[in-house]
């Protein structure tokens, strides 16, 4: 039987190295799963005999994280290369990249750092966004992305900004919650308000993730998008708004750092199952401290 590329929406979760004899010796009920493309640029290895027998029972995903789509020099054409190699050879259902920079000249930072919302900056990642098209030969879905600081050159928000993209473009987007609840904590302003303004008509792809909770020195709470923990509650929140504004997307548990055991991630793809479930059946979202309840009954 020919292996599906569609992307369900069901819930996905991000595939590591650690957990690749759980997905393959218990085939556990799950809607897809996600790679970073830039672990599997090599020509073969372990990473490519696990992912070729994975993917012939689950659709697939590539996230990148190195194209620098909002960087100021073009994009990286060896790189670019890879990618639409490695889009080839495992033929995804959704392909995404980053609203962030991580180069200058030949220095390549492993950081995703922000950039001013202007004209200009639209036009610089939309060019960028239609060469990634272009040579992968799939729509690419834009991530918003988790921020510190702001510019004061910006002359319009992030989300006129992805909208302008969008229009421009001809890109889709992946909506980050974790991300929007770092970004609104940390510069003061409502979490809720970004994710009623957000065109999720858009939105191909959502992301839940963990964040950490510091202390910046002067009382104020500062979030760090971790990827190292658990969704935190006011995430599921926000989730829970974003499925009764725009229905059930495909929606990916990232969890990239200090990784547990294979139940435990895979239980919070089921708490986003849940919800995703209950969206397509009545249109209505449970409450969540109902929903943590019925799913830890369950489990």
């Amino acid at each position: 039987m020919a292996r599906s590329s569609t992307i369900p929406a069901r819930a996905g979760v991000g595939l590591k190295a650690q957990h690749y004899e759980a997905v393959l010796d218990g085939r556990p009920d799950l809607g897809w799963l996600e790679v970073h493309a830039e672990n599997y640029m090599g020509a073969g290895g372990p990473p490519h005999h696990y992912l070729e027998r994975i993917r012939r029972d689950y659709p697939l995903s590539l996230h990148g994280v190195g194209l620098s789509i909002g960087g100021a020099a073009p994009l990286d054409e060896a790189h670019l290369a890879r990618f639409r190699d490695l889009a080839g050879r495992y033929e995804p259902g959704l392909v995404s990249e980053h609203l962030a920079w991580s180069t200058h000249n030949d220095i390549y930072f492993n950081d995703l750092l922000p950039l001013p919302y202007t004209d200009e900056t639209v036009v610089r990642v939309s060019d960028h966004l239609e060469r990634m098209q272009d040579a992968v030969g799939h729509r690419v879905l834009l991530e918003n992305p988790s921020t510190y600081v702001t510019f004061r050159e910006s002359t319009m928000s992030e989300v006129d900004f992805l909208k302008a993209v969008v229009k421009r473009s001809g890109c889709g987007l992946l909506l980050d919650v974790n991300n929007v609840m770092v970004s609104a904590t940390n510069q003061g302003t409502a979490p809720e308000a970004y994710i009623d303004a957000f065109p999720l008509e858009h939105v191909g792809e959502i992301h839940l993730g963990g964040h950490a909770r510091e202390d910046d020195g002067q009382g104020n709470t500062l979030l760090i998008d971790a990827h190292d923990r658990a969704v935190d509650d006011a995430v599921w929140r926000l989730y829970d708004r974003s499925l009764a504004r725009g229905g059930a997307k495909p929606t990916l548990i990232e969890w990239d750092n200090d990784l547990p055991d294979w139940e435990t991630l895979h239980s919070e793809a089921r708490a986003a199952e849940q919800l995703l479930e209950v969206r397509k059946i009545s249109g209505r979202v449970p409450p969540l401290q109902k929903r943590r309840r019925a799913h830890v009954a369950a489990s």
